[in-house]
């Protein structure tokens, strides 16, 4: 039996049954339907959902009215709102090249980020709102002014992370205490002793129990005493840092003796950063007498950019002026060569020498001279630094604190909802109510899959429309072919 195709198509889809037509036309426009609802759902907060498809009762609870259809899922009568989604399979609902995801499964974020961007949102204001309470603007200008010190905050931690990463010191002056003594006594051999001890000025570590040794500042100390009192041989003193030595507050020396002797003290500095002194003649070029590697290699570089000798065609050629020609006895150099041309014009730092006169005095006096060392020690912000980035108790605080204000913000906005839902239907009963019926409808009926117009299928004039003799065609060919795959494999002649 040949069933005519109107328009030529011969390819028979899915057929109408029961009054409603589902072909390609009923596909994509429920395809559309769902996507719109999707979109919608997102846009719309729960509190606006709340408002369009629910009502409150006598208790002031969002219930959902009692809709009922046949083959459709149950709804039960006085139901709280928070919109159930009927089950559907799990598929996906593809418009061209993008694909949407069905409406029962979860949207997943990241976690942290979406936490964050929701204690922001939670505590903002909608503008309805705003225009209802003229005051909650000196609200918005304090988050405003929150996210401003937010940033100022982030900011400077991230200037704090750089600066430790940087050894910080500074100057402080090492004042150092030399005092002898000698012991004249007839039932021991005549002698001296001498004490070395310091501190430093101003500390601001002196009242936390962390104090620095005196031995910690030097690596080496020399004392040369007379070298015809005592010989060529026991006239000089020695002391060296190693690996292995302990800290000592100060320093004590005890020779026999009981003349005046002249002795010189010479201490070497121990800088955790080495330090270098300078040529002479790059000394006065630069105006640095003893600094570090890389303040001298920056120096020397602005010397460089300021009187404009790097090469304009060759950027990494130096051409020297007549007194860097002087110093490095070249004309043109690498800037990668000033490294090593350096290490021919640094030189170990000068070490403090002291010149100390040990008298004879009595016993009862004790003569004492003070002298002051320039020495680098950490700076005490870099403990308080550290502290303030190891810190967690504020954030907590301060998580708190925003955890109750998106409490109160978000009880704030249920009864923004609740108010615009009294004064719309105090405004205009009649018209708020169909609104919502209509709205109620629509979303009803996408959250059940019901596809068309109910309302316009309920009228014959409907199904007189053009595509109803090819809906008819089709739908009975598509029967006609299923009843007789049926015959076939009932006679065996389709497997």
């Amino acid at each position: 039996m040949a069933l005519p195709i109107q328009g030529g198509r011969g390819i028979p889809v899915a057929a109408a049954q029961g009054g409603k037509f589902n072909d390609l036309r009923q596909t994509v426009y429920q395809q559309s339907q769902a996507m719109q609802y999707n979109v919608r759902m997102q846009q719309n907060s729960p509190q606006q959902m709340v408002h369009r498809v629910s009502t409150p009762n006598a208790g002031g609870q969002f219930m959902r009215p009692n809709i009922a259809k046949h083959n459709s899922p149950s709804i039960a009568v006085g139901s709280p709102v928070g919109v159930t989604r009927p089950q559907q399979q799990n598929s996906e609902i593809k418009t061209g090249s993008a694909t949407s995801t069905p409406l029962q499964q979860p949207i997943k974020r990241d976690s942290r980020s979406s936490r964050r961007k929701k204690k922001l949102a939670d505590r903002i204001l909608s503008q309805k709102i705003r225009d209802v309470v003229p005051e909650s603007k000196a609200y918005m200008d304090l988050l405003d002014f929150e996210r401003k010190l937010d940033t100022t905050i982030m900011r400077k931690r991230l200037d704090i992370q750089e600066a430790l990463k940087r050894p910080i010191k500074e100057k402080r002056t090492l004042r150092l205490f030399i005092s002898h003594d000698f012991i004249l006594d007839d039932a021991t051999v005549p002698s001296w002793e001498m004490k070395i001890e310091g501190k430093i000025l101003d500390d601001q570590n002196q009242g936390k129990g962390i104090k620095r040794k005196l031995s910690s500042f030097f690596k080496s100390l020399l004392i040369e005493l007379d070298k015809d009192l005592y010989g060529p041989d026991n006239h000089i003193i020695e002391w060296h840092r190693s690996s292995t030595t302990n800290d000592t507050a100060g320093f004590q020396i005890k020779r026999p003796g009981d003349t005046a002797v002249q002795c010189t003290i010479i201490l070497n500095l121990d800088n955790q950063i080495p330090q270098y002194k300078l040529d002479a003649r790059l000394s006065r070029l630069l105006g640095i007498h003893t600094q570090t590697r890389a303040v001298i290699v920056n120096a020397l570089w602005q010397y460089i950019r300021v009187h404009k000798l790097q090469d304009q065609n060759e950027r990494e050629i130096i051409n020297n002026d007549k007194y860097l020609h002087q110093i490095f006895e070249v004309s043109r150099m690498k800037f990668n060569e000033i490294p090593q041309r350096l290490n021919g014009l640094l030189h170990p730092p000068d070490p403090v020498i002291i010149k100390y006169c040990i008298s004879p005095d009595t016993p009862e006096e004790k003569s004492t001279t003070c002298c002051d060392v320039e020495v680098e020690v950490d700076d005490t912000l870099r403990e308080q630094m550290q502290s303030f980035l190891l810190s967690t108790q504020s954030q907590q605080e301060i998580s708190q604190l925003d955890d109750k204000i998106g409490t109160i913000v978000q009880a704030i906005n249920e009864l923004k909802v609740k108010r615009e839902f009294m004064v719309n239907f105090a405004n205009d009963p009649q018209a708020f109510i169909h609104e919502w019926l209509l709205s109620q409808c629509r979303d009803l009926k996408i959250m059940e899959g019901i596809a068309g117009n109910f309302e316009d299928e309920r009228k014959s004039k409907y199904y007189y429309q053009s595509w109803t003799q090819e809906a008819v065609c089709r739908y009975l060919y598509s029967k006609v072919q299923e009843r007789r795959v049926e015959l076939e494999t009932a006679l065996g002649i389709r497997s």
